[in-house]
C-alpha cells in the first residue's frame, strides 16, 4: 500500500469502529461505549478484517515455510538458521513451490476464517459492552477466544493442507524428504481424503485451539499494556487522561502491536511445535529409520499436549520446544502490526464506500 499515515494511530485492540470524518493524517481512536448507530457494520468487519488477514498472511508466507521447516525437521542443519533457511530453501527448491509451497492453501483459509473471526469477535464483544455492561478487557478477551474458536472450523484443516505442503517443498524434492509427495493443493487434498480419511483434516485441532487461544489472550493483554505504557511516556502537556481519546504516533502504534504480538508468540512457540508436529509427522516413518535428507523428530504418540511437551522435552530438550522461535517471533510482531494497520485502513474506506463517510485523501 502507497499510502503513508504519518503521525495516524489506531485503536486499542479491535475495537468497533466510529463513523466520524478525521483528518487524511490520523486514524482515530474511539472510545469502547460509542452507541450502535456509529458502528461499523459486521458486512466490512469482516471485509476488512479478511483483506488485513490475507495481505499480511502473504507477506509473511516465506518466513512461516522456513519456521515449519525447522519446526518440523528439527535434525536438519541446513535449517537451523533463518537467513540459511531461507538461502537454502531458496537455491533448492526455489521461490514458488520452495519458500511459498503451500501458499494457495494458507490463501483459502486466511480470508474466510480472518473474516469469521472478525464477524464473531464485533458481535460478541458490542453484545458484551453495549447490552451486558462488561469490563472492556473480559469484553475482548471472550470476545478473541470464541473469534478464534468459530474461525478455528475452517482455518485447520487449512493449516494442516498448509503445513504439509510447506514441509514437503516441491514435488518429487531431491534435496529433502518430508514422507509427503503431494503434486499441488488439489492432489494434497484428494491424497488425504482417500487414503487417511477427512478427519485427517482436523489432525491436532486440540493442539490448535492450545496454541491460539492463550496466544490471543497473551496478545490482548499486553498490547493494552504496551500502548499504555506507549501514551504514557510520549504524553504532551495536556493530553487526554484517557488511552482512548489520545493519539500515539504511528511508530508507537506499529511498535506496540509489534511487542505484543512478538512476546505472545515467543511464549506460546513450544504449543506451536507440538501443533506442527501433530499436523505433519508421517506415521509410517520414525526417526530410527531417518536418512540425513529426512532427518525426521520422534513421533508424538499421544494426544495430550502436556505429554506431547514432555515428549518433545525428554527427546530434544529446550531447543526442541524452541524450535522455529526466531522466525515465529519475526511473524507474529510483522504479521500483526500489518493486520492491524490494514483492518482499520479498509474499514473506514468501505464505510465511506457504502455509508457515506468521507474517504481518506
Amino acid at each position: 500500500m502507497s499510502q503513508t499515515y504519518s503521525g495516524s494511530s489506531i485503536p486499542v485492540g479491535f475495537q468497533h469502529h466510529e463513523k466520524k470524518h478525521t483528518s487524511q493524517t490520523a486514524i482515530p481512536t474511539q472510545p469502547s461505549t460509542s452507541g450502535l448507530d456509529d458502528e461499523s457494520s459486521l458486512l466490512n468487519c469482516a471485509l476488512a478484517g479478511g483483506f488485513g488477514g490475507a495481505i499480511a498472511d502473504s507477506l509473511m508466507h516465506s518466513l512461516d515455510t522456513v519456521k515449519t521447516r525447522q519446526q518440523g525437521a528439527p535434525s536438519m542443519a541446513k535449517f537451523n538458521t533463518t537467513i540459511g533457511a531461507y538461502r537454502t530453501i531458496l537455491r533448492e527448491e526455489g521461490f514458488a513451490r520452495g519458500l511459498y509451497g503451500g501458499y494457495t492453501a494458507a490463501l483459502g483459509g486466511s480470508f474466510p476464517s480472518t473474516a469469521i473471526f472478525f464477524v464473531t469477535y464485533e458481535s460478541t464483544k458490542r453484545k458484551m459492552i453495549n447490552e451486558w455492561g462488561v469490563n472492556d478487557s473480559v469484553a475482548y478477551l471472550t470476545a478473541g477466544f470464541l473469534g478464534d474458536f468459530a474461525a478455528s472450523f475452517w482455518y485447520v484443516p487449512s493449516e494442516v493442507l498448509k503445513t504439509r505442503l510447506q514441509l514437503q517443498g516441491r514435488y518429487n524434492n531431491p534435496h529433502f524428504k518430508s514422507g509427503y509427495n503431494y503434486r499441488g493443493l488439489g492432489d494434497a487434498l484428494r491424497t488425504i481424503v482417500t487414503q487417511e480419511g477427512s478427519s485427517t483434516l482436523f489432525y491436532g485441532y486440540k493442539h490448535t485451539l492450545a496454541r491460539d487461544l492463550p496466544f490471543s489472550a497473551l496478545q490482548f493483554a499486553f498490547y493494552e499494556k504496551f500502548r499504555q505504557l506507549a501514551f504514557d511516556f510520549s504524553k504532551p502537556a495536556g493530553a487526554p487522561a484517557k488511552i482512548q481519546d489520545a493519539e500515539l504516533s504511528i511508530v508507537h502504534e506499529l511498535a506496540t502491536g509489534a511487542a505484543a504480538g512478538g512476546l505472545a508468540g515467543i511464549i506460546t512457540t513450544p504449543l506451536d511445535v507440538i501443533k506442527t508436529r501433530i499436523q505433519t509427522q508421517n506415521p509410517n516413518a520414525t526417526s530410527k529409520t531417518a536418512t540425513p535428507k529426512s532427518a525426521k523428530p520422534s513421533l508424538i504418540t499421544t494426544t495430550s499436549v502436556t505429554k506431547g511437551l514432555l515428549m518433545v522435552y525428554r527427546a530434544e530438550g529446550v531447543p526442541g520446544l524452541f524450535g522455529g522461535v526466531g522466525p515465529r517471533l519475526i511473524w507474529t510482531s510483522i504479521q500483526s502490526s500489518i493486520m492491524l494497520l490494514l483492518y482499520q485502513v479498509t474499514l473506514r474506506n468501505l464505510d465511506a464506500c457504502f455509508d457515506g463517510v468521507p474517504k481518506f485523501e
